[in-house]
C-alpha cells in the first residue's frame, strides 16, 4: 500500500507558525490534501505534548490516530511522533546551526527524550522547534543511549544558515558532522531549494533515503512536499517500525543485508526547487541574484555593497557534487496522464515529480490571490469532487477535470504536470517567482502579499 507521507512541518507553538496549526484541524487538512500519514510535530514542547497524549491514541505500534473527529476522512489519517531540534554549537573553530528531525517510536519514548533534555537544562517551553547547544553528533548520541530505534534525519540539508550541507554554517560531509556515528544517518530531507536530482551528485547520499517534507507553518502549506512509502501493510497494521525499515532501506542494502521485498521509498513529490528561497546566489537587499555561472565567472562579491552574497543552494551543491561541478543528467518519462518524472540514471533512487500547489494554480486561473476566499471555495471544491489535492493534481484525467474546474484551471494542471512553467529563481531568503501563463509573474511565497499566511510562512 502507498502512504502519503508529510513528517516534517509545525504545531502552533513554534515560532511564526498559524494558531491554526492543532492537531484536528492538521488531520482535516491532510485528508484534503491526499496525506494519509503526518507528523504530530514539535513533541518536545511541553503543551503541546500534552495535546498529543491527550487527544490521539495508538492506531498501531507507533502510529496514532485522533481519538474524537466528525470528519470521516480525517479519521482515516495517521500520525507519527517527530519534531524538529535546533543545535547551535562550535566545531572545527566555526559556529554551527544545524537542524535536525527526530522520529521517536512511542510516547514513552518522547516522555524520556524530553526528560532527558531538560536534565541537560534546556528550555523546551520556549518554542516547539527547541534551541539546544548539543551537537548533532552529541545529539544523537544522546538519542540512541535512550533508544536505538529513534532515528535522526537532517532537515532542510541546504539551506544556508541552517542545513548540515549549507554554506554559513554547515559541513561538508555528513561524516565531518556525525563522525563514527554517520552509519546511523539514513537519510536526508531535501527542502525547498533542492530536489533529489540536486541530491544525487552527492557521493555519501548514494546509498541513502532522499526524502521530502512540507516544513510548513500553516494549514495550506502542508504536503507541497511529501514522499510517498510503499510499504506492505494496511493503514491499520502499519507500524513505526515499518517506516523505520523504509527510511533504512538503503543503507540495510548498502551493507549486504537481506532485504528483498522490503517497501521503502516509492517516489517524492517537489516543490520546483527554483521556487526555494534560497536556490541562487544573490543579496536580497541589493537585488542582486546569480546563477552558479555567473559566480564561476564574476565571483560571489557583491557588486553593490562589497560584502560576500549569500551562497545559494545549487551553487553549493555543485561545490560538494561527486563529478566536481558538472552535475550528472537525469533521465525522464511521461506517464498515462502527461505527467513528467524524473528518474536516477544510476537506479539508485526513486522517482521523483514536481508540482505546483492546487491553489496557486487556481488563483493564477482566476486572477486571484492564493488566500482569496474564491480561491479557497473553488479548493474545497475540487478536493471533495476529487478525493484530494494530490488526486487532481497527479491522477485525475484531464477531460474530468474540464468538466468540474473548466478549461483554464485543467489547462494549469496540464502544464503543470509537463512542467510548462517560467520561474525566476529564489535567492537570499526572497521567494522565486512562478508564474503558468504569460503574464505578470506572481511570487510563490508572496502571492498574498501582506497576508497573514505570508507573514507566518517564515521558511528556515
Amino acid at each position: 500500500m502507498e502512504f502519503v507521507a508529510d513528517l516534517h512541518f509545525h504545531s502552533k507553538y513554534s515560532r511564526a507558525v498559524s494558531p491554526q496549526m492543532v492537531l484536528s484541524e492538521m488531520a482535516t487538512w491532510a485528508a484534503k490534501k491526499g496525506l494519509n500519514l503526518i507528523t504530530t510535530s514539535d513533541f518536545t514542547h511541553p503543551l503541546w505534548f500534552r495535546s498529543i497524549k491527550s487527544e490521539l491514541e495508538e492506531a498501531g505500534t507507533g502510529i496514532y490516530k485522533l481519538k474524537k473527529t466528525t470528519n470521516q476522512k480525517a479519521k482515516d489519517v495517521r500520525f507519527i511522533l517527530t519534531t524538529e531540534i535546533a543545535s547551535i554549537y562550535k566545531q572545527g573553530g566555526k559556529l554551527r546551526r544545524i537542524h535536525n528531525l527526530v522520529f521517536a517510536p512511542s510516547i514513552e519514548m518522547v516522555e524520556k527524550i524530553n526528560k532527558e533534555f531538560l536534565s541537560r537544562a534546556c528550555n523546551l517551553s520556549s518554542d516547539g522547534r527547541p534551541i539546544v547547544g548539543l551537537s548533532s553528533k552529541n545529539l544523537l548520541e544522546m538519542l540512541l543511549d535512550i533508544d536505538k530505534g529513534i532515528i535522526l534525519i537532517p532537515c532542510h540539508a541546504w539551506t544556508p544558515h541552517f542545513g548540515i550541507y549549507g554554506s554559513a554554517s554547515g559541513f561538508d560531509s555528513i561524516k565531518e558532522s556525525f563522525e563514527e556515528l554517520s552509519n546511523y544517518i539514513y537519510g536526508v530531507e531535501t527542502g525547498i531549494s533542492s530536489d533529489p536530482w540536486m541530491n544525487w551528485q552527492i557521493e555519501e547520499l548514494k546509498n541513502r533515503s532522499i526524502l521530502s517534507f512540507s516544513d510548513a507553518h500553516s494549514l495550506p502549506k502542508m504536503g507541497r512536499e511529501a514522499t510517498v512509502f510503499e510499504i506492505n501493510k494496511t493503514l491499520d497494521t502499519l507500524s513505526y517500525m515499518d517506516i523505520g525499515k523504509a527510511i533504512s532501506y538503503p543503507m540495510r542494502k548498502k551493507s549486504g543485508r537481506n532485504v528483498v521485498g522490503e517497501s521503502g521509498v516509492s517516489y517524492t513529490i517537489e516543490f520546483f526547487p527554483e521556487e526555494g528561497r534560497y536556490h541562487y546566489t544573490g543579496h536580497r537587499n541589493c537585488k542582486v541574484i546569480k546563477s552558479p555561472q555567473q559566480i564561476k565567472t564574476d565571483g560571489n562579491i557583491c557588486p553593490v555593497c562589497s560584502k560576500k552574497l549569500t551562497e545559494g543552494v545549487m551553487y553549493r551543491v555543485q561545490q560538494l557534487a561527486k563529478e566536481g561541478s558538472d552535475f550528472k543528467p537525469y533521465n525522464s518519462h511521461v506517464d498515462s496522464r502527461g505527467t513528467l518524472w524524473m528518474d536516477d540514471p544510476e537506479k539508485n533512487h526513486p522517482s521523483f515529480v514536481k508540482l505546483v500547489p492546487l491553489n496557486e494554480i487556481i488563483a493564477e486561473s482566476i486572477s486571484s490571490s492564493v488566500g482569496s476566499e474564491k480561491v479557497k471555495i473553488k479548493f474545497d471544491e475540487l478536493c471533495l469532487e476529487f478525493g484530494s489535492e494530490i488526486n487532481i493534481l497527479l491522477k485525475t484525467p484531464v477531460q474530468d477535470l474540464v468538466k468540474v474546474a473548466g478549461e483554464k484551471i485543467a489547462e494549469g494542471v496540464v502544464k503543470v504536470r509537463k512542467g510548462d512553467i517560467i520561474i525566476e529563481p529564489g535567492y537570499d531568503g526572497e521567494y522565486g517567482k512562478v508564474k503558468i501563463w504569460n503574464g505578470a509573474i506572481a511570487s510563490a511565497g508572496d502571492k498574498k502579499s501582506s497576508s497573514e499566511e505570508n507573514q507566518l510562512e517564515l521558511k528556515l
